[in-house]
């Protein structure tokens, strides 16, 4: 992991494959859990791109910061949640944040299907529930809803 993420931010060898594996998830090739979220730079205004998983639980679909709070895009998503998820086809999305408090089961699902993203989680994907409570403010979540 340590070739790809230092001190929680990608090196360059990460940003490379990051952008490899986002246009294949723009492209819509499989898997169909790998999207490309775009989302409007806080500061700059302009589009920023990133590649993530989409868990799926409760019949809504969602977006795991395995970075935690510091990442980039969950930044830009607090300050304008209108975004765009691309995998074969664009759809306009709003992000919504999820509460701690509603995160762990979440989570749990990105742990099982996120099998790089697992890396970053202090929790094994078959640990209960109440584990992953413990963790839930450290990674932001946010709920995809149709704009």
């Amino acid at each position: 992991m340590r070739w790809l993420y230092r001190d929680w931010r990608p090196t360059r060898l990460a940003r490379v494959l990051n952008r490899i594996s986002e246009w294949l998830a723009a492209a819509g090739l499989p898997p169909r859990s790998m999207v490309a979220l775009e989302v409007t730079g806080r500061s700059t205004g302009r589009i920023r791109s990133t590649v993530l998983v989409m868990p799926q639980h409760g019949g809504n679909r969602y977006l795991v910061s395995m970075l935690g709070n510091n990442s980039s895009w969950v930044r830009n998503a607090r300050a304008n949640p209108d975004a765009v998820i691309r995998h074969g086809r664009r759809r306009s999305v709003r992000l919504v944040q999820i509460p701690a408090s509603q995160r762990a089961p979440v989570l749990k699902e990105y742990v099982r299907i996120a099998q790089s993203g697992r890396r970053h989680f202090p929790v094994a994907p078959g640990a209960p529930l109440s584990e992953f409570d413990t963790i839930a403010d450290r990674y932001p979540v946010f709920r995809i809803d149709p704009r």
